[in-house]
């Protein structure tokens, strides 16, 4: 769906500069939007064994409520990123944020499983209009010389809203029920998109694109084919598929000997997130100084070290190998995303659009499948999995250097 842009190319572009008043209410309003859809889209993730307790299902099995959500946001990221070439990147971005919140406050009452995966289906699509547009508003509107800078910090804020949507969840649902926390996140949802429609500034560099639906499909068809773009595209599915699977099956170990876990210590392991919020932007920084690529193969790296560090069974040693291995993911969709940003001669809607469907896609891949691992190996073969997804990534990495991509 793109095509027809009106000529620009004589227009000059009114880039939003750092450390001007809006490019303060870019970073409030990107924070605001990312707390609400981060925090709706985690909230389940800390409560997953709450879910099996109540329902009599295996981990593998509630872990749907949260790869459901992803895999709709999946593939409506392909879709309501060209939709927004023709009608805006603010309103797509608003509607979506408020149709999530409203949707998480519905799926608070429901008492079948059945019923809070579709409805939590639902949910991952609406909220695939925020995640899809967010970082193009990003591209377009943020001066290219903060452009990295930029990203890392909508990345934080992405972290920040994670978090708190997990360990909010988890203490709610400790200390009162599940129903209970998915309703008073879906409020809190609602009252930050309330200030991301107010905070953003329209958008000064978009310009309405008409739809064509064959040339769509061939835009996409031909970054499909760059070998750059398809090697990031990859990178991205094993980064996040890998970081979810960590996190999805690290309380069931929480639960067990040696440690036994309450629900609302679980929640507490969401603060290791917060390393994001120091290596997305610091990675955004270090582009600019030194090759992206490696870069991205030094943030691999830390996350397999990570992964490696959890297998002692003491408890701060896990959370250091976990702290590690945040870091080094943070790091690297950081970089992965804004080298996607960086590319030129391509639509970057489009390509974006791709990478966050391969991102989100292997979230909802690895988070279901890795509770094939934990079933016959636990957490052993958990780490099996991610370390051999993470060694792939390592060699994709290179070869994105070998060939001078």
């Amino acid at each position: 769906m793109i095509l027809l842009k009106k000529e620009t190319k004589f227009l000059k572009k009114e880039y939003i500069q750092k450390n001007t008043k809006k490019f303060n209410q870019v970073i409030l309003a990107l924070f605001s939007g990312g707390f609400a859809t981060f925090s709706i889209l985690y909230c389940v993730q800390s409560i997953l064994p709450v879910f099996s307790k109540q329902f009599y299902l295996t981990p593998a099995e509630s872990s749907l409520s949260l790869s459901a959500a992803t895999i709709t946001m999946a593939l409506g990221m392909l879709f309501t990123g060209p939709l927004s070439d023709m009608i805006g990147r603010k309103s797509i971005m608003s509607a979506s944020l408020f149709i999530a919140a409203i949707l998480t406050m519905i799926c608070s009452m429901m008492k079948s499983w059945f019923s809070i995966v579709l409805l939590r289906s639902f949910t991952g699509l609406a909220l695939s209009g925020v995640v899809a547009v967010a970082m193009t508003y990003i591209s377009e509107e943020i001066h290219p010389n903060s452009l990295s800078f930029c990203m890392g910090l909508y990345i934080s804020g992405n972290t920040i809203g994670g978090c708190a949507g997990r360990l909010l969840s988890s203490i709610l649902s400790e200390k009162f029920s599940w129903h209970t926390a998915l309703m008073i996140i879906g409020v809190f949802s609602f009252v930050s998109s309330c200030f991301f429609l107010y905070f953003l500034p329209p958008s000064k560099n978009f310009l309405s694109i008409s739809i064509n639906f064959p040339k769509f499909l061939n835009h996409f068809y031909s970054q499909l084919k760059n070998p750059g773009l398809f090697i990031l595209f990859l990178i991205g599915f094993i980064l996040m598929g890998s970081f979810v699977t960590i996190f999805n099956y690290i309380g069931y170990r929480f639960i067990l000997e040696p440690f036994y876990f309450c629900q609302s210590s679980i929640g507490f392991i969401s603060i290791i997130y917060l390393t994001g919020v120091y290596s997305s932007p610091k990675a955004g920084m270090l582009i600019n100084k030194y090759e992206k690529n490696s870069i991205l193969v030094i943030s691999l790296l830390l996350m397999i070290i990570g992964v490696f560090i959890t297998q002692f069974n003491e408890l701060f040693i896990i959370i250091f190998g976990l702290i590690i291995f945040s870091g080094g993911f943070f790091a690297s969709h950081s970089t992965a995303s804004s080298w996607i940003g960086s590319y030129n001669n391509i639509s970057k809607i489009q390509a974006t659009s791709l990478y966050l469907f391969f991102y989100y896609l292997g979230s909802s891949v690895f988070g279901t499948f890795g509770g094939f691992f934990w079933f016959h190996m636990k957490w052993f073969g958990i780490s099996v999995f991610i370390i051999t997804m993470l060694f792939l990534g390592v060699f994709l990495s290179l070869k994105l250097k070998k060939n001078n991509i």
